[in-house]
């Protein structure tokens, strides 16, 4: 009877304790929540910060032929992909008053675009969320050339130099670190705006789209290049262009919601279809084909 009339004494106590415990150990669930989370924000935000895909960049954007893949000999297949984003810029862009002879190029990487760009327009600005990618540019241009090794398997790898072209005035580029979803208010307007592979790895790509009549002048043309990988590992899926179903059941997809999109300010001018290959070791690459859509912006 003692011991019992003791322990009744002490239920408060006991009680008041485990709830301690209770609450001590949801906390320390949440901290581990928490902590488990930060890891794989600063993981998504550094995806690009690492020094193999720097390299991976640099011989995608610089490396020849030979060097983009020593088993797939199809022209066609590993062609300069930045190169040919530049040329289909060049291409559908009509030098006429109003027009500034200025390109934008968000979602730069490692620059070959911004380069390419600046034989046809006399400012180039490209910007990379990419603190690595945006040091790499800048070295390019002081220097025309960095170097860079290219993994054959394993720690095994060859050494190669990324060099600008020669004929190529790199005074004409300038490269800064932005983030699309909130670019700097100062760039003023752009007679081409291109963005590659890039709306499929911003958080907003709405954000990003709505800042581009400010950015695109009149009689401007925008280049818009994706695979439409939508992944929430990059953007909530409450923030994907497409890749779902909305609430009839009816597919949406995100050439159809670019479309909708712009079509208040943008006039849909072309659209094809372009072969990526990154390689990743001599006989692993990614085999990607980007939709390339050419807009050009109203006088209205």
């Amino acid at each position: 009877m003692p011991v019992i009339h003791a322990l009744r004494e002490r239920r408060p106590t006991l009680v008041g304790s485990a709830v301690l415990l209770a609450g001590g150990y949801a906390l320390y669930r949440l901290w581990r929540r928490l902590m488990a989370s930060r890891g794989k924000e600063e993981s998504k935000e550094n995806v690009y910060e690492t020094q193999r895909a720097l390299s991976e960049y640099l011989q995608f954007h610089f490396g020849s032929l030979q060097d983009m893949s020593l088993y797939v000999t199809d022209p066609v297949v590993i062609q300069n992909f930045p190169q040919r984003c530049a040329e289909e810029c060049a291409k559908h862009f009509t030098q006429q008053s109003g027009v500034p002879s200025r390109a934008l190029d968000v979602g730069c990487a490692v620059g070959r675009a911004s380069f390419e760009l600046a034989r046809v327009f006399q400012e180039v600005v490209g910007i990379d969320f990419s603190l690595s990618f945006v040091n790499a540019c800048n070295q390019l241009k002081e220097k025309g050339q960095l170097p860079y090794c290219a993994t054959t398997e394993g720690d095994l790898s060859t050494q190669h130099t990324a060099v600008v072209p020669t004929d190529i005035d790199r005074s004409r580029c300038l490269f800064r670190h932005g983030d699309a979803c909130n670019l700097p208010t100062d760039l003023g307007s752009f007679g081409c705006v291109l963005a590659g592979n890039l709306i499929c790895r911003l958080p907003d790509p709405f954000a990003f789209f709505h800042s581009l009549p400010g950015l695109v002048a009149p009689g401007g043309i925008l280049v818009i290049t994706s695979p439409y990988t939508w992944l929430e590992e990059f953007t909530p899926k409450s923030r994907w262009l497409g890749g779902y179903r909305d609430d009839s059941g009816k597919e949406v997809r995100g050439f159809d919601t670019m479309k909708r999109v712009f079509s208040p300010h943008f006039e849909l001018v072309a659209e094809k279809n372009v072969p990526i290959v990154i390689r990743e070791t001599a006989r692993k690459h990614q085999w990607t084909v980007a939709h390339m859509t050419i807009w050009r912006r109203g006088t209205f």
